[in-house]
């Protein structure tokens, strides 16, 4: 399981990295309402990262005047428990809450593309240590199971 969570968190920051794009685009060029863009991004983004943008649709979508940043902030909340994602790429998914929904276009067009680029920074070392921790974990619970394989018997 451990050895999941280590491939797993640079697949999910890859799916976040694209769909980070994906709502660039949304706000730039569709200058679509972020309730319709999270809602866009959540139908055309990769299983593994949908749920987070379909958290915020949901929470905008209440009706109960919450805002954007809450929004985004209660779905991180929400998604993190199931995600491979650490405290690093939480904490780089949070500093763009404050902006969505809260400045002009561009400002939140830039904003996206900084997140993106941290993203993409914390990807890269998450590599890294998947090709370091993977095999290492494997191996540890394989030679888990033979150990107690031998103590039962």
């Amino acid at each position: 399981m451990v050895a999941q969570r280590y491939a797993r968190r640079p697949r999910e920051l890859r799916a976040l990295e694209t769909a980070l794009a994906v709502l660039e685009t949304e706000i730039s060029y569709g200058a679509t309402p972020l309730a319709e863009a999270f809602d866009s991004v959540a139908q055309r983004t990769d299983p593994l990262v949908s749920g987070l943008f379909g958290y915020a649709r949901d929470e905008l979508a209440t009706g109960t005047g919450i805002t954007a940043t809450d929004a985004w902030q209660k779905a991180i909340d929400a998604f993190v428990p199931d995600s491979a994602l650490q405290g690093e790429d939480v904490g780089v998914l949070r500093g763009l809450g404050p902006v969505l929904g809260g400045s002009g276009c561009e400002d939140q067009v830039r904003h996206i593309r900084l997140t993106m680029e941290h993203l993409k920074a914390t990807r890269i070392r998450a590599e890294e240590e998947a090709l370091k921790n993977v095999r290492l974990w494997q191996y540890l619970g394989f030679l888990g199971g033979i150990a107690i394989v031998l103590v039962i018997l």
